[in-house]
């Protein structure tokens, strides 16, 4: 009989504790795996450790104890170029991305520092650009595109490099209403692996089927989203806050409750 092989998430965290030069422990043993191809929201509030357990992801923190695995390698100096390549990080500030003088060149950043040239370059720099549909803006200055298309660029600087993971860093902040849903369009598009960082609880609802919840350094909670925003306990619990008059039953279908009925915590621990 033929064993079946368990498929290696994208992104499997273990054990992970974080301590800062100073003392100040961020991160108390967090562990979570996400398969390829998820879309998974890191929910919690200021000051849970939602940064730095992202800057674990590709090694730029590192020296506590746990590990980190993404596709199967372990975060370390011996495989740091690649999971560099593999983790794409988009910042909240699109312009702490963009600093070249043309679109192309900054989405052509990356690839060129990794080697790529010519043809194939072009090919990438181009493909990236359409996947966030600002192709037609490839010779514009940076600086002379909206705050929404610069979000988009920043998100093709980064898919450039072909990442098994793409970390959003806040990805709906500041952004008008249309900007948000052609965003949120793009992301639903992508077949990668998406790792949302938000406070903006309907953003999350509307993309990631599933959320972790990190507060005082764990993992709290880790459910369907739907089903998270729908627990008042744990809302309250962990200082979780929809906008006034926001139902997240009334988006997905959750039955409502009966008058009375308590939350059910859904994937509550520590």
């Amino acid at each position: 009989m033929v064993a079946v092989t368990e498929p290696i998430p994208s992104l499997e965290v273990a054990g992970l504790a974080f301590a800062y030069p100073d003392g100040h422990q961020a991160l108390f043993g967090v562990d979570f795996s996400i398969a390829r191809g998820e879309r998974v929201a890191l929910l919690g509030p200021n000051g849970a450790g939602k940064t730095t357990l992202v800057l674990h992801l590709n090694g730029i923190l590192s020296g506590g104890t746990g590990t980190v695995h993404v596709a199967g390698l372990p975060v370390g100096k011996q495989h740091m170029a690649e999971i560099r390549r593999r983790v794409g990080i988009v910042f909240q500030d699109p312009d702490d991305q963009l600093f070249m003088p043309t679109v192309r060149e900054d989405v052509a950043f990356g690839p060129a520092a990794a080697g790529l040239k010519g043809p194939q370059l072009e090919e990438r720099v181009d493909r990236a650009l359409e996947r966030v549909g600002m192709a037609e803006f490839k010779d514009r200055p940076p600086h002379h595109l909206s705050f929404g298309q610069r979000r988009r660029v920043a998100v093709a600087t980064v898919l450039a490099m072909e990442p098994e993971i793409l970390v959003l860093d806040e990805p709906s902040s500041n952004l008008d209403p249309a900007s948000r849903r052609e965003l949120a369009d793009i992301l639903r598009s992508l077949d990668v692996t998406v790792l949302m960082v938000t406070h903006d609880l309907p953003y999350a609802l509307e993309l990631c089927p599933r959320s972790l919840v990190l507060s005082e350094g764990v993992i709290a909670a880790d459910g369907k989203t739907s089903e998270l925003l729908s627990d008042d306990e744990l809302m309250r619990t962990h200082r979780l806050e929809l906008p006034f008059g926001f139902d997240p039953r009334s988006v997905v279908g959750v039955p409502p409750r009966e008058p009375g009925e308590a939350g059910s915590s859904v994937g509550e621990g520590a």
